[in-house]
């Protein structure tokens, strides 16, 4: 369950990243709340993984997810640039979190 718990909190990484974009500094009331709602669960969620799962494997994961999520969603949201090396490196840090998937205890 403790990756299930990790996999929800670096997707609720990805939403209160983006939903920082549309808080227009925190000046925005309802996507203020949004991503301030998801930064907690987030967190609560990536404690909750740590019980189990090392603290650097669970980390390391959790900003793996929410990087690649934060790339791909700028790419889809707001036209980020899609060139070959910047997609070649996600793919990288996509196998980089498998493989310590693969090599977790847990």
């Amino acid at each position: 369950m403790a990756w299930v718990y990790l996999l929800v909190a670096g997707l609720l990484e990805c939403a209160w990243a983006i939903g920082l974009k549309y808080t227009d500094g925190f000046t925005r009331l309802w996507p203020s709340v949004f991503t301030l709602a998801a930064m907690a669960a987030s967190f609560v969620l990536l404690a909750e993984a740590m019980k189990t799962i090392p603290a650097g494997t669970a980390y390391a994961v959790w900003t793996g997810i929410g990087a690649v999520g934060v790339a791909l969603l700028g790419m889809a949201l707001f036209g980020e640039p899609r060139d070959l090396a910047r997609l070649v490196c996600l793919l990288l840090i996509v196998c980089g979190i498998g493989v310590l998937k693969l090599v977790s205890v847990n």
